[in-house]
């Protein structure tokens, strides 16, 4: 088998406008996608391409240090250098997950186009569709109860309820979404760190109590000690995040026990360490789901290809797309009662015409 160099590794910033704004945590929010398009050529002229999503309050990235980084320290490592060996290069730079995650899912979709596969084949990703759910940010009660009622109608049946900013008007949120839907659309919180000690097992016991399926990161990530514990107390399966943001952090988590269900990010972690945390995972018994960076389709697409894996058994985040007003992608992704099939995902291209339109200048 040829050992197909990196011939190129290019860079393009747009912006996509949103339907409202997201909240979450104490302080994060996102009123635009202004995300980083990355595309990987080969040396026989198969190219990939990734999206580069930067999280300033989360990984400390932006569009133009993607730019950057990948213009200054990665590609230099890069081009020249056997396509299968990215992955383990990169890892000399520290952190900017997002960057080089991009980098990495471009490879791989470059490799699966030069090996006349698809990347689910590449991915060993089985699945024929996979479940989905949709982060339902902090706002105005009646903006966000919209908001449900829009996504419902558009074939979410899972909703993740940010919580944490005040909890008796999350609770009574979570309420008015019972009342709406009924058993027709299941529900689970997003704590983003920020409970406390003295309260967290109560309010996880609440929302047991209401119904709802688990809880992210419920406790302060550096909190390791409590959040053993309070996972040890079994109120509700709890599900790991940003305290496991790539494989050594993992490691870490699976020592202490403090989670049942890993959040799989691959736009941080690419496909080559996602597929490592996953055999991880699952090996100490925990499961596993595909995590939302607030892709847009071609984010979508192929986090949508890794969660096809037959390991992700629990809805993944698939479907940010609906909160966007554009796009640059050839096609939309649709949901079906809940589900997204992975050959719809598969066939998802960058349009370059739209590309263009939404390529930020200057």
């Amino acid at each position: 088998m040829v050992a197909h160099s990196i011939a190129a590794i290019e860079t393009t910033e747009f912006r996509l406008p949103m339907v409202g704004e997201l909240r979450w945590g104490s302080q994060s929010s996102l009123a635009e996608a202004r995300h980083v398009l990355v595309t990987v050529t080969l040396s026989d002229g198969s190219s990939g391409v990734a999206e580069a999503p930067p999280r300033p309050t989360i990984y400390g990235e932006t569009a133009a240090t993607i730019t950057a980084i990948v213009r200054d320290e990665l590609a230099p490592r890069l081009l020249g250098q056997p396509a299968t060996t990215a992955w383990a290069r990169m890892a000399a730079i520290r952190n900017n997950h997002t960057a080089k995650g991009a980098i990495d899912i471009a490879v791989h979709a470059a490799l699966a186009q030069s090996a006349g596969q698809s990347l689910a084949e590449q991915l060993g990703a089985t699945r024929q569709r996979v479940r989905v759910s949709y982060i339902l940010g902090i706002g105005a009660r009646d903006e966000v109860l919209a908001e449900a009622e829009r996504v419902v109608g558009q074939g979410v049946r899972v909703l993740k309820v940010k919580v944490g900013r005040d909890w008796n008007e999350d609770i009574a949120r979570i309420h008015d979404l019972q009342a709406m839907f009924g058993d027709t659309v299941e529900l689970y919180a997003d704590a983003n760190e920020t409970m406390l000690t003295e309260n967290a097992a109560d309010r996880l016991a609440t929302l047991r109590e209401l119904g709802l399926r688990y809880c992210e990161e419920p406790l302060p990530v550096e909190q390791i000690r409590a959040r053993a514990r309070l996972r040890a107390q079994g109120i509700l399966p709890i599900i790991a995040d940003d305290s496991a943001f790539t494989l050594r952090d993992l490691h870490r988590e699976l020592e202490l026990d403090t989670f049942d269900i890993l959040n799989i990010k691959t736009p941080r972690t690419g496909y080559t360490e996602s597929l490592a945390m996953l055999a991880l995972a699952g090996a100490a018994g925990k499961g596993g789901m595909v995590g939302s960076q607030a892709g847009s389709t071609i984010g979508t697409a192929r986090a949508a290809i890794f969660a096809a894996r037959p390991e992700i058994e629990h809805p993944s985040e698939l479907s940010f797309f609906l909160k966007l007003r554009e796009e640059i992608t050839d096609r939309p992704l649709q949901l079906v009662d809940g589900w997204l099939e992975v050959c719809d995902a598969l066939a998802v291209r960058i349009d370059p015409a739209r590309l263009r339109e939404m390529t930020v200048r200057g």
